[in-house]
C-alpha cells in the first residue's frame, strides 16, 4: 500500500469511477473552464478530457507539485515541448487502436468493392450491377508499426491481403522508413499511422506521392498535417491516386476547401476513434497507467522525449 496519496485530476466521473479501486489515488474532477485554483495546486496527476488537443496545456504552469500527465488519446503533440521539466508524459496507447484500424479498413473496404457507388445509384434509382475489386490478394503498406499498425496487421491478414509495416527503424518483421521510397511503388495502398512529431510533418509529400504506383489509395488515419493537403489535392483531382482521409490540414475543412470537391476520396470527419464504449476503453488503459506510477513503476506508455 503506498504511503503518499496523490491527487489526480480527472475531467468527469467516469475518472473518479475508474481509479476508485487504484491505491494510493484520490481522483477529484477538475472543471477546465473554470479551475478551481486550490485543486490545480494539489495536483500531482494531471488527466486532460478527451480530445482536447492541448487547449489545456496552459494549466500545468498552475500545477507547482505535477508530476504525471496522463491522456486518455494516444497522440501527444500538442504537450511536446511544453512540459515543465521533470513532468513525465503518458498516452493511451492501446485504447483506440482497433477502432482506428476497423475505420482504415471500412474505407478501404468501401473503395474496393464501390459502396459510394451503388449508394449513389439507389438514391437515383437505379440498378447498377457492376464488378468490383476486392482486397484479397492487395499489398499494404502500413506507415507506422505500433499498435494500431499491428491491429491493421491483423485485419489485413483475416482478408488475405498482404500487409508490410515500416517503422523508424528496420528490425524483424518492420522496415526502416528509410526505405519508402523503394516501397510506395510495390503497393496497393499506403496507411499512415504515425504520430504528428516534426519528423512526420509533411511526411507524405509531392515526392512520396509520386513514388505511388497509379490508382493506389492514400489512408491517412494519423493527423492532417502528416499529409501535404496541396500535393494530394493535385493527385486526386488528375486521376491517378484515390484517398481516405478521417483527419485533414485544416481541420475542420472550412468552406470552399478543395478537399470537399476533390475527386477520388473518402472523407470522414476525425470520427475513426469516437465509437461506442471508447470510454471504458480508455479508462482502463489509463487506471493501469496510474497505478503503475502510483506504486513507484513507470507508466508502459510513457513518453521518451523531449519537454
Amino acid at each position: 500500500m503506498p504511503s503518499v496519496t496523490l491527487t489526480v485530476l480527472v475531467p468527469d466521473d467516469h475518472g473518479v469511477e475508474a481509479l476508485s479501486t487504484v491505491d494510493g489515488v484520490r481522483a477529484v474532477v477538475l472543471d477546465a473552464e473554470n479551475p478551481d485554483p486550490a485543486q490545480l495546486a494539489e495536483a500531482d496527476v494531471f488527466v486532460p478530457p478527451f480530445l482536447s488537443v492541448g487547449k489545456l496545456v496552459h494549466l500545468m504552469e498552475r500545477m507547482p507539485k505535477l508530476k504525471l500527465v496522463q491522456l486518455l488519446t494516444a497522440g501527444v503533440e500538442a504537450w511536446i515541448g511544453h512540459r515543465p521539466e521533470g513532468v513525465l508524459l503518458s498516452n493511451c496507447r492501446g485504447a483506440h487502436g482497433g477502432s482506428t484500424a476497423e475505420w482504415a479498413f471500412a474505407a478501404l473496404l468501401s473503395i474496393y468493392r464501390d459502396l459510394p457507388a451503388f449508394d449513389e445509384a439507389r438514391r437515383a434509382g437505379e440498378w447498377a450491377f457492376h464488378v468490383t475489386d476486392t482486397m484479397q490478394d492487395k499489398r499494404m503498406l502500413v506507415v507506422g508499426a505500433g499498435d494500431l499498425g499491428q491491429q491493421l496487421r491483423r485485419r489485413f491478414d483475416a482478408f488475405d491481403a498482404h500487409t508490410t509495416l515500416v517503422g523508424t527503424r528496420a528490425r524483424d518483421g518492420v522496415h526502416g522508413v528509410d526505405e519508402l521510397p523503394g516501397l510506395l511503388g510495390e503497393h496497393d495502398a499506403v496507411i499512415m499511422v504515425v504520430p504528428m512529431t516534426d519528423q512526420t510533418h509533411h511526411m507524405v509529400n509531392a515526392e512520396f506521392l509520386a513514388h505511388m504506383r497509379d490508382g493506389a489509395i492514400l489512408v491517412n488515419a494519423a493527423r492532417g498535417p502528416v499529409v501535404d493537403t496541396d500535393a494530394l489535392v493535385a493527385e486526386l483531382n488528375s486521376g491517378r491516386l484515390r484517398a481516405a482521409l478521417d483527419v485533414t490540414d485544416p481541420e475542420p475543412l472550412p468552406p470552399g476547401h478543395p478537399l470537399w470537391t476533390a475527386k477520388n476520396l473518402v472523407l470522414t470527419p476525425h470520427v475513426a476513434g469516437s465509437v461506442t464504449g471508447r470510454s471504458e476503453r480508455a479508462w482502463a488503459i489509463v487506471a493501469r497507467q496510474i497505478s503503475l506510477y502510483a506504486a513507484g513503476k513507470p507508466p508502459e506508455n510513457l513518453i521518451r522525449g523531449p519537454y
